[in-house]
């Protein structure tokens, strides 16, 4: 059995997920492009809904609430910011979806679609900026922090050593015979 370089790289590199992932998702995603044109051709091109005003109210209410916890963990430093920053873009773009497409034409509409485009949808964008990098200011900021220990303990280690060399030199005029 002999390895290629490229077959010795694949082995030692170090994967997030199983391998079982991908093909499993792009076989859900398949799945679910028939179900949505089934719902195309069923679903009513208008209903009422009995809770409307609940359904909206808790959504943005857990927009607050991951909004928050995205703050949170950014303020603290936790690594956790990348999943609190990815579930807040995802309810951003699909708060801006549902809010443009369930608005009746007129100047409701305008709002909502100026709404999306300046304001959820940006926020989106800084929500996967920050998932996307955050790992990568967590690992700086523990550089940051290594150095400023290790310029710390070199001056202890400085003010040490001064402090010895003082001890050992003999005072002046002391000890003189005359």
């Amino acid at each position: 059995m002999s390895t290629t370089a490229d077959g010795t790289e694949r082995a030692n590199e170090v994967r997030p997920v199983p391998r079982w992932v991908a093909p499993t998702f792009v076989a859900l995603a398949l799945l679910t492009l028939p179900w949505a044109g089934y719902l195309a051709l069923t679903l009513p091109r208008h209903a009422v809904t009995a809770h409307y005003r609940a359904a909206w109210v808790g959504f943005d209410l857990g927009l607050a609430a991951l909004l928050s916890l995205t703050a949170w963990y950014a303020y603290r430093g936790n690594r956790q910011v990348v999943l609190a920053a990815g579930g807040t873009a995802t309810m951003l773009a699909v708060d801006a979806w549902f809010d443009v497409t369930t608005t009746a034409a007129g100047p409701d509409l305008v709002m909502s679609v100026l709404l999306a485009v300046l304001v959820e949808l940006p926020l989106a964008g800084v929500c996967i900026w920050i998932a996307r990098h955050a790992d990568r200011m967590v690992e700086r900021r523990l550089r940051q922090v290594a150095v400023r220990v290790e310029t710390t303990a070199d001056r202890a280690e400085a003010v040490r050593r001064t402090a010895t060399t003082a001890r050992r030199r003999p005072a002046r005029g002391r000890g003189r015979l005359r």
